[in-house]
């Protein structure tokens, strides 16, 4: 059984290291966000960033009974546009955590996804899911990175979170 504590905490431990891999590709140019490189499903390191923000949204989206689809790509050039994005989607699912109860979020219910596709899902999982989901793109762009000679380190779930000053 999932808590809504444990995933508030699980969803910032990932946003944190999301936050990180925006700070270092913010000091890349646009030609190095918006180089395309071969073996990559999104073939950009924008194009990874934004993916994997905007599955965080079309999922809660999800959960709270809409499809919420953000594929304007174009709306974030930059990796500030896309960490303002961030922000926006955390917030989003850090509202919807702080509202659901443990029996809400562990209860398998009707929802409806892309294409008016109904499943039977969970809550718990789905917000797991999203927050899994951004270590996969995590690896791709670290290993983007090292492509394009600009390698980046720190993106491993934190363990120790440093208590805020």
């Amino acid at each position: 059984m999932f808590s809504q504590d444990m995933l508030d905490d699980f969803h910032r431990r990932t946003h944190g290291i999301v936050q990180t891999l925006l700070s270092h590709c913010g000091r890349f140019t646009t030609a190095e966000l918006d180089r395309e490189l071969a073996g990559f499903g999104y073939p950009t390191i924008r194009s990874q960033l934004h993916h994997g923000i905007a599955a965080e949204k079309y999922w809660v989206g999800v959960v709270r009974g809409h499809v919420d689809v953000d594929d304007n790509f174009d709306a974030y050039p930059t990796a500030r546009a896309l960490e303002r994005f961030r922000q926006e989607v955390f917030s989003d699912t850090g509202k919807y955590l702080s509202t659901a109860s443990a029996e809400e979020l562990n209860t398998q219910r009707h929802m409806m996804t892309w294409g008016n596709k109904g499943y039977l899902l969970v809550p718990a999982h789905i917000i797991m899911r999203t927050q899994t989901h951004y270590y996969h793109h995590a690896g791709q762009v670290a290993a983007m990175c090292r492509l394009i000679g600009r390698p980046c380190d720190g993106l491993d779930y934190p363990i120790i979170v440093e208590p805020s000053p």
